[in-house]
């Protein structure tokens, strides 16, 4: 049957389950030290996979990711600010972009973490062209942090929540109801 032929159906897989556990606590944990919980939130969502290795592989790409792109946004901000010390937008911010990209990208796959560059691209246009000139280093760092509590929420939730437990939980909560033999594969 083609794929326009399969009708949805709804139903909510194990990932969905951790992916939401891991984001709410992530949120809960910010809420309680009354900080803005987003990019944990983020980081948590990335980082959550079907199993362990997924989630520290898709963790890791964001959290390589936001490390490289921000300790170069970092370094060619600081740049930058040598010339207009005010910031704002000047033609500068171009070579200095195609520079931050190409370090990026090489430094991503030389340390065989290709799946780094698009959220290292990310942070690295962040700081470059949207952060005041007082606050991009507290933010890069605050931003590698909130990644690292929300990857670290994600692969810990795979580790304490794997499909076994969870499949208990939903027989639990269904009355018994629930049957994973009508879900293989579910995520």
């Amino acid at each position: 049957m083609s794929e326009k032929g399969q009708k949805f159906k709804f139903h909510i897989g194990m990932r969905n389950v951790k992916t939401a556990t891991a984001a709410t606590l992530c949120a809960l944990i910010y809420f309680l030290f009354d900080r803005n919980p987003t990019f944990a939130c983020i980081g948590a969502i990335f980082g959550t996979g079907k199993d362990v290795q997924h989630s520290i592989l898709n963790g890791g790409n964001r959290l390589f990711g936001t490390i490289i792109g921000g300790f170069l946004g970092m370094g060619l901000f600081s740049l930058y600010i040598q010339v207009y010390p005010d910031g704002g937008y000047h033609a500068l911010m171009l070579p200095l972009l195609f520079v931050g990209v190409i370090l990026l990208i090489i430094l991503s796959t030389r340390f065989n973490w290709p799946g780094a560059i698009h959220p290292g691209g990310v942070m690295l246009c962040i700081l470059l062209f949207n952060q005041p000139v007082e606050s991009y280093i507290p933010y890069s760092l605050a931003r590698i942090f909130d990644t690292g509590v929300g990857v670290v929420i994600a692969v810990s939730i795979n580790v304490l929540l794997p499909r076994h437990r969870i499949q208990k939980i939903f027989q639990f909560v269904t009355g018994g109801r629930y049957d994973p033999a009508k879900h293989p594969g579910t995520e």
